[in-house]
């Protein structure tokens, strides 16, 4: 895993990973309030939460998997 994305990428994977909790924790307060109910909720709720932690990880390893596959990215 060698560094494959510049300042610009690794800034909006830092954002997206942020925005990305931010959600999963607002998800989870109206699941917990009952709004929304069910299983699926949860599952989405770990699903924001992984992928918002996983974005934030490669902002700071400074890699990015989509790239590490192949495929070309704008940032």
């Amino acid at each position: 895993m060698e560094c494959n994305i510049g300042a610009k990428g690794k800034a909006a994977r830092l954002r997206l990973g942020i925005m990305a909790l931010i959600g999963s924790a607002l998800l989870a307060a109206t699941v917990l309030l009952g709004i929304l109910e069910g299983t699926f909720w949860w599952l989405a709720v770990a699903g924001s939460a992984f992928g918002g932690a996983f974005s934030i990880w490669e902002a700071r390893a400074g890699w990015c998997i989509v790239r590490a596959m192949g495929f070309k990215t704008p940032l």
